[in-house]
């Protein structure tokens, strides 16, 4: 693709910003398309936040994904912010229309369509466990609550924070005591990993967030950790003929809907996978 003086032009915020996946991701995305658009990354501190988003509507930058620490903080910054966003508190995707800025959270329905394409599974009338109460579990969560989940169990070691994320769960939230963990493991249609046990650049891969052995065949875990691709988690399901997939799919189908946000087209997620899973590869080199 040729950047010329009409090459539109979108990024992501965020500090740190460099490691981010969505540059290869989205340029992939609109090379595919064939649309003269550029993806870049912009770290920004957070006593720039202000700065940065006046700079969008300065120079007309199209839109904007959100990434740590400013997915809560730039909510007041924005001319109006989605159902979603509000009742998160938490913006992820940025739409520049001719000056208003507009602010979306695509992270919790994200997830529902890489499960929808990864598994075939429909949420609705389902039970759920989800471990830990992040903001990636907080926004699945809700969207989980919208889809018509039968059950959402969450279990948590501050309870408080739980507690907190089960309240966008509505009356099918359950939060999990210790002594019910097996119990509700083995009842659920989907176990859904939002800590960062496993991930490769944390150390932490020696442990489990539940363990394998209170898993049975027909069951589906997701893991949310996209790198390393398959984590020891992972693995230990799959040897229990336990259906897994990691958060790869999660990460690509929230830029995804960012991308038909954006342009008004619907993203070759295809060609988006292939060229994370080609990054991801040479960095593990």
């Amino acid at each position: 693709m040729k950047i010329s003086g009409s090459t539109t032009l979108v990024g992501v915020i965020g500090n740190p910003v460099k490691h981010s996946l969505s540059p290869v991701i989205l340029n992939a995305a609109f090379r595919e398309a064939k649309i003269n658009w550029v993806y870049t990354a912009f770290e920004t501190p957070e006593e720039k936040l202000a700065d940065a988003i006046g700079g969008i509507r300065a120079l007309g930058i199209a839109g904007l994904s959100v990434t740590m620490p400013h997915k809560s903080t730039v909510c007041s910054l924005l001319d109006e912010i989605s159902d979603s966003a509000q009742t998160l508190n938490a913006v992820n995707c940025i739409v520049n229309d001719s000056g208003k800025l507009k602010g979306h959270n695509t992270d919790g329905d994200g997830f529902l369509d890489a499960v929808k394409h990864d598994a075939g599974l429909d949420v609705a009338g389902k039970k759920v466990l989800v471990v830990g109460s992040g903001g990636s579990a907080r926004s699945i969560i809700h969207s989980l609550g919208k889809a018509g989940t039968a059950e959402i169990a969450v279990v948590n070691r501050t309870k408080k924070k739980a507690l907190d994320a089960l309240e966008l769960a509505g009356p099918i939230g359950r939060y999990v005591e210790e002594n019910e963990i097996s119990e509700v493991v083995s009842e659920a249609n989907l176990v859904i990993n939002a800590t960062p046990i496993g991930m490769s650049d944390t150390g932490d891969t020696a442990n489990f967030p539940i363990e394998p052995n209170l898993f049975s065949k027909g069951q589906l875990a997701v893991d949310l950790i996209y790198h390393p691709i398959s984590t020891p988690w992972m693995e230990a399901l799959r040897d229990r003929e336990v259906e897994t997939h990691g958060g790869l799919s999660m990460l690509i189908f929230q830029a995804a809907r960012a991308f038909k946000l954006w342009t008004g087209k619907e993203a070759p997620v295809d060609a988006m996978r292939k060229a994370a899973v080609h990054e991801i590869e040479n960095k593990a080199q």
